[in-house]
């Protein structure tokens, strides 16, 4: 009964601190006004394999209402059509350049070392590095740029809207924000005094140009394979301010193309919590299964297997309904099909197997592969 009661009121926390994050982050507005005169925004784009989502991407860039703006999209070493595609519409807008990345040098992660190479190249006096997986609606550049210039902002990430087309998608990504979202105090992080770390992701990283050379740009995480949440770390050392805001009425991210492409993203995730703090991983993955996974077991046993109804049904039954509200409200919020909040437990299983995987990995020395790259121990990247 302890036990159960403990679950609860941990259930009971998370939620409020889920309602927290959800009415404090700032929001993109459609009706910002463009700063005279409009700074140059330079808009970075590394792309390695993408021809599925790069055309896309830039189409919807083209369409932006901001009337100051460059976009540089770095091809790294691509085996598909990526180049082609890009360089193509890059011929017929003057406001597209198509440059081709160098080798990856030892010591470094591809991303960084991408994204490196395209601020040197950038002219802009603000520094935009999206993904190449992402739509933008037509405001998102004056709307970002508003906000960034409004909160003072050595680097506004935050939260784009992650699009899902098969039924893993659906079920598995939104597990991912329900997670961040209920554990990660971003209400307090960004309201504190001193100033800490927030949230940052990579599909979306703006940065003034001279905040982002004072931290040392992408070298200074170049053997990170989470080189966002690292730079948002190196922003805070050096005495800047990070913002994370709700990006998803301008940005919206399919980050993966296959189940195989979803599990190694993953991974890749959490293999780099492994290799930073290897004792925070399986006090994660403890944490997970007790709050958001066992209470539809122990459901499951009370209703189906046990002879007789325990004296804890109701609380259960709590537990249960607290975690599928928490569910709907970070779903309704992003627009997330109402799927994964009914399969809520087969999501949280699939992350939770890939949270054992990750961490076997790391315990073997196996390393990790992203974009046909193996990372680990020996290559000095984690």
């Amino acid at each position: 009964m302890l036990y159960q009661l403990v679950v609860a009121a941990g259930l009971l926390s998370f939620i409020l601190n889920l309602i927290l994050n959800l009415r404090t982050l700032k929001t993109p507005r459609s009706d910002s006004k463009v700063p005279e005169p409009a700074p140059l925004i330079s808009v970075l784009i590394p792309a390695r394999d993408e021809e599925a989502n790069i055309g896309a991407c830039l189409e919807s860039l083209q369409k932006q209402d901001y009337p100051n703006f460059e976009i540089v999209v770095l091809d790294d070493s691509s085996t598909d059509n990526t180049a082609n595609i890009a360089d193509r519409i890059a011929a017929t807008d003057k406001r597209i350049r198509l440059i081709r990345g160098e080798p990856l040098p030892e010591g470094w992660a591809g991303k960084p070392f991408a994204c490196y190479q395209l601020a040197k190249e950038a002219r802009g006096s603000w520094l935009l590095f999206v993904d190449a997986d992402t739509i933008h609606a037509p405001h998102m550049l004056r709307s970002t740029l508003a906000l960034a210039s409004e909160l003072r902002a050595s680097l506004l990430s935050g939260v784009p809207r992650q699009l899902a087309t098969s039924l893993a998608q659906k079920v598995a990504i939104p597990v991912l924000y329900f997670v961040i979202l209920s554990w990660l105090p971003l209400w307090w992080l960004q309201r504190s005094k001193q100033p800490k770390p927030s949230l940052a992701i990579g599909q979306f990283l703006l940065f003034p140009r001279e905040e982002y050379w004072r931290i040392g740009g992408h070298k200074a995480v170049k053997s990170r394979i989470l080189e966002d949440v690292w730079l948002g770390v190196e922003v805070i050392r050096c005495g800047g301010r990070q913002v994370a805001v709700d990006l998803s009425p301008v940005v919206s991210c399919h980050m993966y193309q296959s189940l195989g492409a979803m599990w190694e993203g993953f991974v890749k995730w959490i293999y780099s919590v492994a290799a930073l703090s290897p004792a925070a991983l399986v006090g994660l993955i403890i944490a997970g299964y007790v709050f958001f996974l066992a209470p539809f077991y122990w459901l499951w046993n009370d209703l189906f297997v046990a002879a007789t109804p325990s004296s804890w049904r109701a609380i259960v039954i709590f537990q249960v309904a607290m975690i599928l509200v928490m569910r709907w409200l970070v779903d309704n919020h992003f627009k997330q099909p109402v799927v994964s909040t009914l399969l809520h437990p087969v999501g949280f299983s699939f992350l939770f197997l890939i949270g054992l995987y990750a961490g076997s990995r790391r315990v073997v020395g196996s390393g990790v592969r992203w974009k046909n790259r193996l990372y680990g121990r020996e290559s000095g990247v984690e």
